[in-house]
């Protein structure tokens, strides 16, 4: 009983020492400290490559990317309150940057709860079914199908989140070229790349573009500033994949569109809620998610009135359908690997670390190439992970380089297939369909590379030459 007494007296006085600063004494007030060269800072940055390398890896572990991410994240504020605790018997300084974290989580989580929710009943409803089976119908070839799935990704990724419509697009591609492996490649390539672009232009559809616009670093309207650079970095790989399609037409039988009952109202009770978002953030400066989050009780109470008004003995298409299996159908592990993610930065930012990486970065450092080298990066570091890092590095920024560093973090994930949300999303749907090798894959994204950097240096120059007043 001594020895382990003894033990945990040792134990403990461990932690203790570990804990405790080396110039820091307990009379000081409990404000935030620089912790960059302490044991809690150097366990944070620690943590944090860890848990990075176990989500990137996710594909050869099989274990979803959530999980290190929340679990590092708590153990690093765990640490933190644990030595504020220690030193001043208070953790008031932790707990309100913790607090302020949380709530621009909170805010991220319902605003992409919602946009999946819609997706979920739109594909409930048969409406992108019907999209599928409406191409098949028109007898396309391969290269016109390459350039109409590319733009139909990128349009949509305007007002639904762009990890959502790379599943999408990545489900209907699939379903077109499935006999055509190169088909499925090219477009699922293109799908990708267009999404990002699309999802750049617009704070509905970029989680990096939501975030500069959380924080009110631009106004909605000032986005539409990327819209032709954003083209441009569709296009110029886009245009050289082309000569790659095949030419030939797929030959499917023709089938008939089933929508069901109320899929039109769905798909306008949608494009009424993003508007009044738009509209009530322009006019009234009210937060985006309070128009999300009206137009989701617009939709419950419309898919309550198709409940409550199918007849008895009517066929599937007539009935109406659960909203809360909808909203329980969104991608919970990707919202889970943002609450760590963002825990994570805020923590990092609380440690001190991004002042510091500020100051060399847009100091020492001219801020038009750290922009730059921060969307290069975003080939491998999520997009949004690593906005949220700079938003909380507070750099005093005029609006041409936040319009620079949303656009090249918005398209620079599209450098690699591991580098964005709809790439990850594609590379999930092609295993266990296509043969080992075939259609869309790591290696596959990664020999396009060249073109997709032409891409994105195409809209950098695209942005200060349309733009370059801002800057």
């Amino acid at each position: 009983m001594k020895k382990a007494l003894v033990k945990s007296g040792l134990g403990l006085s461990v932690v203790l020492f570990l804990l405790l600063p080396s110039l820091v004494f307990a009379e000081e007030a409990a404000q935030p400290l620089d912790l960059k060269t302490h044991f809690v800072g150097y366990f944070a940055v620690a943590m944090t490559v860890f848990v990075y390398i176990l989500a990137m890896t996710e594909d050869m572990t099989q274990m979803s990317k959530s999980k290190p991410m929340v679990l590092g994240s708590a153990l690093i504020w765990f640490v933190i309150f644990l030595f504020y605790y220690i030193q001043y018997g208070t953790a008031e300084a932790a707990v309100a940057s913790f607090k302020s974290n949380l709530t621009a989580y909170a805010e991220l989580f319902l605003f992409i709860t919602v946009s999946m929710t819609y997706l979920n009943a739109m594909t409930e409803r048969g409406i992108f079914d019907g999209l599928r089976i409406l191409l098949v119908n028109r007898q396309y070839n391969y290269r016109q199908l390459f350039w109409i799935t590319g733009v139909i990704a990128f349009v949509l990724s305007l007002v639904i989140s762009s990890l959502t419509v790379g599943l999408l697009m990545g489900y209907i591609i699939l379903a077109i070229g499935k006999d055509q492996p190169k088909f499925v490649g090219l477009a699922g390539l293109n799908a990708v790349i267009a999404a990002n672009a699309g999802g750049t232009v617009s704070p509905l559809g970029g989680i990096s573009t939501f975030f500069v616009w959380q924080q009110n670093m631009l106004h909605f309207t000032e986005f539409f500033a990327l819209t032709i650079p954003c083209i441009v970095n569709f296009l110029v790989p886009a245009a050289i994949m082309h000569f790659s399609v095949p030419a030939e037409t797929p030959t499917f039988v023709k089938e008939t569109p089933k929508l069901k009952r109320g899929s039109v109202g769905v798909v306008l009770i949608f494009i009424l809620t993003f508007s009044i978002t738009i509209l009530s953030n322009v006019f009234l400066e009210m937060p985006a998610i309070a128009g999300m989050m009206f137009g989701l009780a617009l939709l419950e109470f419309f898919c309550f009135y198709l409940t409550k008004s199918e007849k008895v003995g009517c066929d599937e298409s007539q009935k109406g359908f659960d909203i809360f299996k909808c909203i329980a159908g969104v991608d919970w592990d990707t919202l889970l690997f943002f609450y760590g993610a963002m825990m994570i930065v805020g923590a990092l930012s609380f440690l001190g670390y991004l002042d510091a990486m500020a100051q060399y970065l847009f100091v020492e450092i001219s801020p038009t190439l750290a922009n730059t080298l921060i969307g290069l990066s975003s080939a491998a570091i999520d997009n949004g992970t690593l906005m949220f890092a700079v938003l909380n590095m507070h750099p005093d920024f005029p609006n041409g380089q936040w319009l620079l560093l949303t656009l090249t973090l918005g398209v620079g994930g599209s450098l690699l297939a591991i580098g964005s949300a709809p790439g990850l999303h594609v590379l999930g749907l092609m295993k266990g369909v296509m043969k080992e090798g075939e259609g869309y894959t790591f290696t596959f994204h990664l020999r396009w590379m060249p073109a997709i950097l032409l891409g994105f240096f195409a809209s950098i120059g695209t942005l200060f030459l349309v733009n370059g007043g801002a800057f």
